[in-house]
């Protein structure tokens, strides 16, 4: 008997302490965040020594710009979680810096700001195990993974606002119609919010049960063609000059003029099918928050 009662009791610890160790994270299912990074532009400006493209070969480094993160992370089971940011960084682009002759000769530049507010679903293919609190070595017990994995993706909306640069003053170039948009019917202004789709791959290492550190790198195909305020082709100038000044007629055109019929009206100007996308590179640190009795994340 007393064989079967230990027998019993041991059962009895075993199944507790599994069962402590499997719900040990749904006592901190909230996690907030901040990051610090940096962002890039696939477009039709600037870029590599060719013709412009949405992928990787395209993208020009030197036009790089800093970007701010924040959010709030909410692990729906072990595996899942469910991720909300809010941020906001800068897109460049400038033909100067290609040598492919039509895209140079066109001599377009931009800036703009990215702000963007985005919910993520992350999947984690390698996932932090909580093990023994100290993980001393030669202490039997679990020991911890710090390590977590992930891949995500998401929907977002973004609000942005091409400028160009004519000297050293910068110019919102939507209002301006640099393309025809609001001189005639076909020709619509575009709208400065669109919408995103993240996706991409993140990592985290656990310096602690609360803290963490992590890399993450995530594109955004956007259904948008105008972030760079480039699309489809030139327009009447001299139109664009009567109705909007000369700062609209430069902007539209500000090649030399030695090569006039590249850049005469309906002449190819972007290249509407491929939308414009772009990147965020992010350093991230996060605190796991303990949760109240009603389930809300504490912030303490």
């Amino acid at each position: 008997m007393r064989v079967l009662f230990i027998i019993s009791m041991l059962i009895i610890y075993c199944n507790s302490a599994f069962s402590q160790a499997t719900s040990r994270w749904k006592r901190m299912r909230y996690e907030a965040f901040f990051g610090l990074g940096a962002t890039n532009f696939l477009g039709e400006l600037g870029g590599a020594n060719q013709v412009g493209t949405n992928f990787l070969k395209d993208l020009e480094f030197s036009m790089t710009r800093p970007l701010i993160s924040l959010g709030l992370r909410y692990r729906i089971t072990e595996n899942f979680a469910d991720k909300t940011m809010f941020s906001y960084g800068f897109l460049r682009g400038d033909d100067k810096l290609t040598d492919e002759l039509y895209r140079s000769y066109r001599n377009l530049n931009f800036k703009s700001p990215i702000i963007e507010f985005s919910t993520q679903f992350e999947y984690s293919i390698i996932r932090e195990k909580q093990g023994h609190r100290y993980n001393l070595r030669r202490v039997r017990g679990i020991k911890g993974f710090k390590t977590n994995t992930y891949f995500f993706i998401g929907v977002g909306g973004f609000y942005y606002n091409p400028k160009g640069k004519i000297g050293s003053s910068w110019h919102a170039l939507q209002p301006l119609g640099t393309e025809g948009q609001g001189l005639v019917p076909t020709r619509k202004k575009y709208s400065r919010f669109s919408v995103a789709i993240p996706y991409g791959i993140g990592f985290k290492y656990g310096l602690n049960r609360r803290w963490n550190v992590g890399l993450e790198f995530g594109v955004r195909k956007t259904f948008t063609d105008y972030i760079d305020d480039v699309s489809t082709t030139y327009f009447d100038n001299t139109m664009i000059k009567d109705a909007k000044g000369d700062v609209a007629a430069y902007l539209a055109d500000p090649s030399d003029g030695t090569n006039s019929g590249w850049t005469a009206a309906y002449q190819q100007r972007g290249d509407a099918k491929d939308k414009d996308s772009y990147m965020f590179m992010l350093i991230n640190v996060s605190v796991k928050l303990y949760t109240t009795r009603q389930g809300m994340p504490k912030f303490r």
